[in-house]
């Protein structure tokens, strides 16, 4: 008896994973890029495209917002940079209300971001495709902020 009920969770189990689909694969790309931002880890370059698009929304003391593009290396090396401060704050990012949407041949996150280090949420987005070997990228990543200091020198839109 307990043979055949550890074959039918098996089965059940095995039937499940199968119809994982892509927007899953996507949300379990998106939980270790979360994972390997939140624990300031060295492969966190391979999860984005290398010419990815990186938009800061800047918000203003006085409401107004402002556009702020920057390419992933600047990006990297801002972080780089600015890893050691965070790491010593512990400052992390939560994203929650997550929306994956299908845009073309790519998926697109909503979100809000929560910093760990604030008690405010501000909208978010990602863009997530697959490259030419076939492994998820971040394409195009937004996030609203109040803060400018990472991307000091970025070219503003």
């Amino acid at each position: 008896m307990l043979k055949k009920l550890f074959a039918i969770f098996i089965l059940i189990f095995a039937g499940t994973a199968s119809f994982a689909g892509p927007k899953d694969d996507v949300a379990a790309f998106f939980n270790r890029y979360v994972e390997a931002a939140n624990s300031y880890s060295e492969n966190l370059p391979s999860f984005y495209s290398p010419n990815a698009k990186i938009i800061r929304v800047v918000i203003k003391k006085d409401g107004t917002r402002e556009s702020v593009v920057t390419d992933t290396s600047v990006y990297m090396k801002q972080l780089r940079m600015n890893s050691k401060l965070a790491k010593v704050r512990n400052y992390k990012n939560f994203y929650t209300d997550r929306i994956i949407t299908q845009v073309g041949n790519d998926y697109r996150i909503s979100c809000r971001r929560q910093p760990s280090l604030s008690d405010y949420k501000l909208p978010a987005y990602f863009v997530i495709g697959k490259d030419s070997s076939g492994q998820y990228k971040i394409k195009e990543e937004s996030m609203d902020t109040y803060q400018t200091a990472i991307l000091v020198g970025a070219k503003k839109q």
